[in-house]
């Protein structure tokens, strides 16, 4: 440390927050960060064992391009490289400073740094806001100071940061080697999960082109790492490891901008799917949309590809940075034994793939190059005792069929099978094609040397077919994804001015405001949703008004800010004749004050019924975070527990309204089923786009159920509604530009 710095901002023990304005994410310079000229390392030590001598020798030894100064008061010399008492000791420019000191350190040298205009920081050291309030504090301070300085941070809490470009070779992290060089960019919050992916690589021949572990991303976060690998010629594959998500809507235009307009695929593991996350909410959309929802959704319109696993995130990655992309799902097989191809056919099916049809041509050729007793259909037998040149033939003529998208080939080993001759023979077809060819070798020691040399030529390989299928299948939809059509918004004419002025006057003397359904239907024919006919009565007199302007039987509803749950106090009577209305009027008044007897009741809705057809849900819920989130699902009283619905975050595109409906398990009832007509998909789909306008403009909704909407085969309705108001005190969300 340089003596006599005085921190400003330190006042016995507690630290005060530096007023200054960072630059956003798009204006910050990371480049010093992942390519420094040079490195300090403040913190250095001899001392084996430690993370300052770990993250010192690995620059070292490591094959670093540029020059790295040991900082440490205490001692002259580190592995034979002169040491610097402090950073202001060092006489030439320093690029980035690695901090690997105790945190009640961090603020004095981030002061220091700043001074000697260092343009980076990497904070190792933990002991930040994961450890309780007082290292929160702390790392306010820290990102006060980094703030004022305008100098990137990633930290502190982390691994560290890892460059194979040959160009740099850096590896400023307490790892315990720089990976293989390759095409893959990693990022992660956890630095425990970056030890254990790092050592997952090295076994399954994996390379990289960046790792970093940006930990508690004080500064900053996988947003700037995302655009800074977006732009990376040597990044053609983004991973990534999250908890949690720093600025919603810039990460959703990044990701899009890296995945439709770039072409490269980002996958993620994202920790915490648990429904815990969800508050309790007077609202059906309210109870199912939990913070997971929310994080699927804004994934989904990101292009990003959600996994499960490590093991699934580089099956993937491993694919995609090796073989083209499928133009369709036809697959096709090739195996050496019946089981797997059985095996295979399976996880084919459950994958939403399909075995390819082959001609007679391609079966006859297929007959000339096999023995009698192969199976020349799909898959293709190629029998236990086959040679390289039998799977060679079998690959090459099946890989040629205009009616085959990809090829997976199995091979269990057997005494007579020359394993590395086997995949020499895949390699010739495959620098042939330009169609994905993927590989299950399957077993252990016997296939390693084919295996090895499968990953050295850029096949991938897959120890059981259940996994080559579900790559290829995340492929395919990967595929379908980034070639999706309707990618564009659709407006719809709206009273937007008479919606802002009901929504003021409901909250002119009120934070919050529940709309009934009668209320709720007002705002939503601004928006020109198909609604019933209805009135509200208000006593006897004015029920017998309005039963002869309305088309019988009719349904009769409790209208009440006060009654949520309307069937549950009795206030809902269906099929009710016009000569029954009035004892209908009384019997609810009389159910909802035996129930509430304080319920402030607004009036009865009489509306015409509905006739029959598909229960649906469509709801909204405002993420303070993300914004209206929008929710399809089969409606009804029994939506909370079936909980078949999805989630998309508005404003949407046309083509995620049609993939809402379409990704909910009971779509098939949607299609028709025991002789119902299909309902008007179109019509569901247009509600959608209308709720996602309208939650996107009257940002003072934060709860919305319509349930149910009732389709028919042609068009649909709103048969009920309810939304909950609050007074606006959100930021402006940014505008995005559509999701999929």
């Amino acid at each position: 440390m340089q003596k006599g710095v005085k921190i400003p901002f330190c006042l016995e023990g507690r630290f005060l927050m530096v007023k200054t304005e960072r630059k956003s994410t798009v204006d910050k310079n990371i480049e010093p960060l992942l390519s420094p000229r040079s490195i300090a390392v403040v913190g250095a030590s001899s001392r084996p064992g430690t993370v300052g001598n770990s993250l010192f020798l690995n620059l070292l030894n490591g094959g670093f391009q540029g020059a790295v100064y040991p900082v440490n008061p205490k001692a002259k010399f580190i592995n034979s490289v002169r040491t610097y008492p402090s950073l202001s000791a060092i006489d030439q420019d320093v690029d980035m400073a690695a901090l690997v000191i105790p945190p009640q350190y961090i603020p004095d040298t981030i002061v220091e740094a700043g001074e000697k205009g260092i343009k980076a920081l990497l904070v190792i050291s933990a002991g930040f806001k994961e450890v309780g309030p007082e290292g929160a504090a702390l790392e306010e301070t820290v990102k006060s100071l980094v703030a004022r300085y305008n100098i990137p941070l990633v930290g502190p809490n982390c691994l560290g940061i890892i460059n194979t470009d040959a160009d740099v070779s850096m590896n400023a992290s307490f790892a315990l080697k720089i990976p293989k060089r390759g095409n893959l960019g990693f990022i992660s919050q956890s630095g425990a999960i970056c030890t254990a992916v790092l050592d997952y690589a090295d076994v399954h021949n994996l390379g990289f082109s960046k790792f970093v572990s940006f930990g508690n991303k004080a500064d900053v976060n996988e947003v700037d790492l995302l655009r800074y690998m977006g732009d990376d010629p040597q990044t053609k594959v983004i991973c990534m490891y999250l908890e949690d998500i720093s600025a919603g809507r810039e990460f959703i235009n990044v990701c899009r901008e890296i995945f439709w307009e770039k072409k490269k695929p980002i996958l993620a593991i994202k920790a915490g799917r648990s429904a815990e996350g969800a508050r309790a909410a007077s609202s059906h959309t309210g109870s199912l949309a939990g913070s997971d929802a929310v994080y699927e959704a804004q994934l989904l319109q990101s292009g990003v590809q959600r996994v499960n696993t490590i093991e699934e995130l580089f099956d993937l990655a491993e694919a995609y940075s090796n073989v083209p992309m499928p133009r369709g799902r036809n697959v096709a097989i090739i195996t050496n034994a019946g089981g797997p191809g059985i095996l295979a056919t399976d996880a084919a099916v459950k994958g939403g793939l399909k075995l390819a049809e082959f001609t007679d041509k391609t079966k006859a050729a297929l007959r000339k190059h096999l023995p009698p007793t192969a199976a020349v259909g799909n898959p293709v037998d190629v029998i236990g005792d086959a040679t390289s040149a039998r799977y060679e033939a079998a690959c090459d003529l099946v890989v040629k069929s205009a009616h085959v998208d990809a090829v997976v080939v199995i091979l269990t080993p057997q005494s007579m099978t020359d394993i590395v001759g086997c995949a020499q023979a895949i390699h010739r077809v495959i620098e042939e094609t330009d169609k994905p060819v993927i590989c299950s070798f399957m077993g252990g020691s016997h296939i390693a040397e084919g295996v090895r040399y499968l990953k050295e030529n850029g096949i991938p390989n897959y120890i059981f077919p259940e996994e080559a299928m579900h790559t290829l299948g995340e492929m395919c939809r990967f595929s379908e994804i980034l070639n999706v059509p309707d990618r564009v918004f659709r407006e719809f004419s709206a009273d937007r001015p008479a919606a802002e002025a009901f929504v003021m006057n409901k909250l002119e003397k009120a934070e919050t405001a529940y709309l009934t359904q009668f209320e709720a239907s007002q705002l939503l024919g601004f928006y020109g949703f198909p609604l019933l006919q209805s009135r509200l009565a208000t006593d006897e007199e004015s029920l017998a008004k309005i039963v002869k302007s309305l088309k019988p039987p009719f349904a009769m509803k409790i209208m009440s800010e006060d009654v949520i749950h309307k069937w549950d106090v009795g206030g809902v009577i269906l099929n009710v004749p016009a000569d029954e209305s009035a004892a209908a009027y009384k019997k609810i008044i009389a159910n909802v004050k035996s129930h509430v007897p304080e319920a402030r009741i607004q009036g009865i809705l009489v509306e015409e019924m509905a006739k029959k057809g598909v229960e649906c849900i469509l709801g909204a819920n405002r993420d303070p975070m993300f914004g209206p989130l929008c929710m399809f699902g089969l409606g009804g009283t029994m939506v909370e527990v079936m909980k078949d619905v999805t989630f998309r975050l508005a404003p949407m595109w046309k083509a995620s309204a049609e993939r809402m409906i379409r990704q909910i398990k009971g779509f098939k009832i949607l299609e028709g089923v025991r002789g119902k007509p299909p309902v008007d998909l179109n019509a569901i789909e247009e509600c959608l786009l209308r709720l996602s306008q309208l939650t996107s403009e009257v940002r003072e909704i934060v709860e919305l159920d319509i349930n149910p909407l009732i389709a028919h085969s042609e068009g649909c309705v709103v048969a009920d509604s309810r939304i909950l108001l609050r007074r606006r005190k959100d930021k402006e969300y940014p505008a995005i530009k559509g999701d999929q």
